[in-house]
Order: C-alpha cells, then structure tokens, then sequence
C-alpha cells in the first residue's frame, strides 16, 4: 500500500533551502504507478491518499528530551531549524540557504515535519494490517534526544515504534536502516531498548562519522553508539553491498524477532544520487532494485510487516529508485490480497 497525500508537497525550495530534497521524488514515482499498465487501473486497492494521523507533544517526549520539545513550540524554533539543515557556516554566511527566494516561513517546516511523523505512525499501523506500506515521506533517522542533525528536527522512526508500544500494538520492533547516512540517532535513541534492534548499512566514512569520537570531557559523540547491527560500506565496496547486508539480515534474525520492521528505504545511495556527502557509495539502479527487494522478500518470508519510508533521495534522479521496487512489491501485494 501506498500512504501518499498528494497536497502535501514534501520539498525544501520553497522555505528557500537548496539541498536537493525535491518535490518531484513523490510526484514522479506516484505518477509513474498511477500511469502503469497492472496497477493504474486498479490505483483504489493501493493508494491511501490523506494523512489523518495527530501527533502530540506526549508522542514527541517518547523519543526526545521535554526541554528538547518545548524548544520546537516556542520562538526558538526558527533557531533549531537553521541548526538542524546547517543553513549558516562558520564564519554567520547562509549556507545553501536563499530565504529572498522563500514562499513560505521557516517555521512552517515544523508543520511539515509533524506531518511527516504522522505518516509515518500512520504507514505502521497500515503494514500491521496489510503486512506492506510505503510511505512517501519520513525516515528522520539522524535527529538525536535533544536536538535534530543531518535535516532531521525529529526522529519519526522512534515516535512511531514508541507509540505504537504504549498503546499495546507492537511489543517488538526492527529498524533496518539502507540510508546511505549511519542511522545515528535512531542508534543513539534506542540504546539499552532491547524492545527496537537497529541494523544499519552505511557509507564508513564521511557525515555523521567525520566529527570527533570524544568531545573534550570524554563524552562519547552520540553518532558513535553502535546500532545492534552496523555494516560499515567503504568506497570501492558496492560490489559486496548486497551480500553485506544479507549477512546483516541473518545476523538480526538471530538476535530479536519482532512485531514490526520499519525499513529506512533511502535512495541516496545510487550512483545519480545529488548529495554530495553520499558520494562513497555508488550504487548501480540494479543494485538498489537487489537491495530492496532483499529485504522486502526477507521480510515477506518470515511474515514480519514492513512499513517503508523513503528518507534519504537527493536530486532528479532518486524516483528512479522507488518506482522499480515499488512496481513489484505493489503487484505482489494485490496478488496476494486476491485482485
């Protein structure tokens, strides 16, 4: 199933921001399924087109620090944006941020974010139900307790697990990160929860893993903590990329079996990928079509619901990337309700 809005435009450039999170991921990649031969005609079994979920602060104080939360509903807020997308360098100059360009407020990318979390509560509870849903949106892996990182304000994955625990939905959960990025705050928000096992495939080197380890106390940098499962990829290593992270899956296996799998479904990790910091992995669309369909069938075989976020997808190129994985899992889905 498909959680996707199609009022709620997903991209930055109209808050003035110019890293390449388009608009025209979820568009291209929903008209490419609304269009398609098989599953055009049949776009009413698949397509769940209005997010109806409502998120609290109660939901947000499950992941994150109060202070933390009280800060993204005052006048700070404008402040903690800026901080989490890096939209000011060192020396106080905009960085990849033209606010004379902006059609909207900065603060109205915090109604955008809470959305976003929403859906991702929402395309959870779908895949208990329906055993499969993508969400066209979410996946904020990197946003720690008590403030956001890597353009992520809030952690939706652990909100959405979370919540779903306190009202005795799920018990269990995994999280299988593909993001090109370590799913750091993920990590970091779960550590000592053996009630969420994290895995996560990644870049070895480069953001959020070129700071210090230590800060000058001896305090652990918290994009350090280990998730349950990491598969650190190095440049030159997408040929082992796939078979790595099946060892990682059968490694998961053997520790938790769980409620739910959320899988953090970044594209950033293809070739034609526009992020700079995602250069070290170079994934062919073939190789990302094996990496999802892995871990969709993985998942299928042992009858674990999947809710899938996009998260990580920069430039023109990375709806690409959905729409080939999502054109069988969808046609497999409507096979196995009977349509």
């Amino acid at each position: 199933m498909i959680l996707y809005d199609e009022n709620r435009n997903k991209g930055l450039l109209e808050f003035g921001i110019q890293i390449p999170v388009l608009a025209s991921r979820a568009v291209k990649a929903f008209e490419f399924l609304k269009s398609h031969e098989l599953l055009g005609p049949v776009i009413d079994q698949w397509h769940i087109k209005k997010i109806d979920e409502q998120i609290t602060k109660e939901d947000l104080v499950r992941a994150h620090s109060s202070e933390y939360v009280e800060k993204l509903y005052s006048a700070e807020l404008e402040g903690e944006i800026i901080r989490t997308f890096e939209l000011i360098d060192e020396q106080g100059n905009y960085y990849r941020y033209a606010p004379d360009t902006a059609t909207l407020p900065l603060t109205r990318l915090f109604d955008r974010t809470l959305a976003m979390v929403a859906s991702t509560v929402q395309c959870c509870r779908i895949s208990l139900d329906k055993n499969f849903c993508f969400a066209f949106g979410g996946g904020m892996h990197h946003a720690q307790y008590g403030y956001g990182a890597g353009f992520c304000p809030i952690n939706d994955i652990v909100i959405a697990i979370r919540k779903l625990q306190a009202e005795n939905r799920i018990r269990t959960a995994w999280v299988i990160d593909t993001d090109a990025h370590k799913g750091d705050g993920t990590a970091a928000l779960t550590r000592g929860d053996a009630t969420i096992t994290t895995l996560s495939i990644h870049m070895a080197h480069g953001w959020p893993l070129d700071g210090e380890k230590y800060d000058q106390a001896g305090n652990l940098n918290p994009s350090f903590i280990d998730s349950d499962i990491d598969i650190p990829m190095a440049r030159g290593e997408d040929h082992l990329y796939v078979s790595r992270l099946q060892e990682g899956l059968n490694k998961l296996e053997n520790i938790s079996q769980p409620d739910l799998a959320v899988v953090v479904s970044g594209a950033d990790p293809y070739e034609k990928d526009e992020l700079p910091s995602t250069a070290d992995l170079k994934l062919t669309l073939a190789q990302m079509k094996q990496r999802d369909l892995l871990v969709y069938g993985f998942l299928k075989e042992r009858k674990i619901p999947g809710a899938y976020l996009m998260a990580g997808g920069y430039g023109e190129s990375s709806w690409q990337v959905y729409t080939q994985f999502l054109e069988v899992a969808l046609s497999d889905n409507l096979v196995l309700m009977g349509s």
